[in-house]
């Protein structure tokens, strides 16, 4: 009978990492993410310049409504 000992190191022996793939894989993934990424941000940028008039902050506060002083 084999011992646990003899088992684990027939199974770690048997597996290899495929660096070639998993290196590709990430080179291609990234570039991919970049291009979305700069793509994201230029279509935000020509968005805002191409709407209105009114700064973004300006669109993100609340209309304010004058209330009239109340004499006692």
């Amino acid at each position: 009978m084999a011992t646990s000992t003899e088992t684990m190191v027939n199974d770690q022996s048997a597996f290899e990492y495929d660096y070639e793939t998993l290196r590709t894989t990430g080179v291609i993934l990234a570039v991919v993410m970049f291009v979305t990424g700069i793509l994201i941000a230029l279509s935000k940028k020509f968005k805002c310049s191409k709407s209105s008039n009114s700064s973004p902050v300006e669109r993100l506060q609340p209309s304010t409504t004058e209330v009239p002083s109340q004499s006692v």
